[in-house]
């Protein structure tokens, strides 16, 4: 097999002609991370005699927290990478892990995770070698092209669903700075005391909303409804989500409500069902869910989305501390 060479490029006017389809290893979404101040894109590239057979995209993030160091940064990866055809993925994945894995720990990042991966097993020895540690996590997809969406939801989604219609709430893609600026709000509050979750910063939720593979959508209640007759003419968001798109699947990423404050008008589920509906007339294939979390015997969050006709599927998320003790104290924990 003819040698494979890898080059690591952080600034996107250096970057070759890269291989297209998949948005979370693209040109695009590498711009956009570009363009937010606390995110740093690297992108991994694989060449065999000058042309692209693979690449791999990470984001690397800055993070502050209220204990010292004050402020850590750490690397997520969305998937395995893109690649010329399925013999190209298996002799270059190995590589690219080896890359990119060396220079996200030269940047001195606390932790790397690699997530969405769309097998199981998928890289398992080469993640074992490369010193990561698996973690099982729950992941749910909806099929969208067997049945019509609306022949694969539940009673009680059903209910919902009509329930938050017939109240006045309507749910659309936005781009309006103010409303993006808004659903930031919602969703920073919303996980403000979820420390796991990274919240990015409202600059990125403003370049996904103006992005051709991705969008951004709001749910929202007429004030007159709610009793509030200043700016009435303005409506309050209660919800919303972000959608990207990648080969033929859609992929829900960003997703807050204030379900608890609005509880008799389930924005949630409208949320989800204007994602889904969304997704479907446009032919996408499947829709996913992204970080439904742990696979605990009780998570309301993805029984709420199976309501939807989801389907869950387990699957590993890899983690590798660069703080060699905890490490291998977590790949002890967490050995298969």
């Amino acid at each position: 097999m003819k040698r494979i060479e890898v080059r690591i490029y952080s600034e996107n006017e250096e970057l070759p002609h890269l291989l297209e389809g998949n948005f979370f290893h693209s040109l695009e979404l590498f711009q956009i991370g570009e363009k937010v101040p606390s995110d740093t894109p690297i992108m991994a590239v694989a060449t065999q005699e000058g042309r692209v057979v693979g690449q791999m995209l990470a984001m690397i993030h800055r993070r502050h927290i209220l204990i010292p160091p004050f402020i850590y940064i750490h690397a997520h990866v969305h998937g395995e990478g893109a690649y010329l055809d399925e013999e190209t993925a298996e002799a270059t994945f190995p590589t690219l892990l080896h890359a990119m894995t060396r220079e996200l720990t030269r940047r001195h990042t606390l932790y790397i995770e690699f997530s969405e991966m769309q097998k199981k097993m998928f890289g398992y020895r080469h993640f074992r070698r490369t010193g990561y540690y698996p973690i099982a996590w729950q992941e749910v997809y909806n099929s969208l092209h067997s049945k019509t969406p609306e022949e694969r939801l539940t009673e009680k989604a059903k209910m919902q669903i009509e329930a938050a219609e017939r109240k006045g709430l309507k749910c659309h893609s936005t781009s309006d700075e103010n409303e993006v600026g808004k659903f930031y709000q919602l969703y920073r509050n919303f996980y403000k005391m979820k420390p796991r979750r990274y919240v990015p910063p409202r600059e990125y939720f403003e370049q996904i909303s103006k992005s051709s593979e991705a969008k951004v959508f709001v749910t929202t209640y007429d004030k007159k409804r709610l009793g509030i007759k200043k700016a009435s003419y303005e409506n309050k968001i209660l919800g919303g989500c972000t959608l990207a798109f990648s080969d033929s699947d859609a992929y829900l990423w960003h997703l807050a409500s204030l379900r608890k404050s609005y509880r008799y008008l389930h924005p949630d589920a409208l949320t989800v069902w204007h994602a889904i509906q969304y997704a479907h007339q446009r032919g996408f294939k499947h829709l996913h869910f992204m970080d439904v979390g742990l696979p605990w015997k009780r998570n309301p969050y993805r029984e709420f989305i199976r309501s939807f006709g989801g389907k869950p599927v387990a699957k590993y998320r890899w983690f590798r501390c660069n703080i060699g003790i905890i490490n291998r104290l977590m790949k002890w924990i967490y050995k298969l």
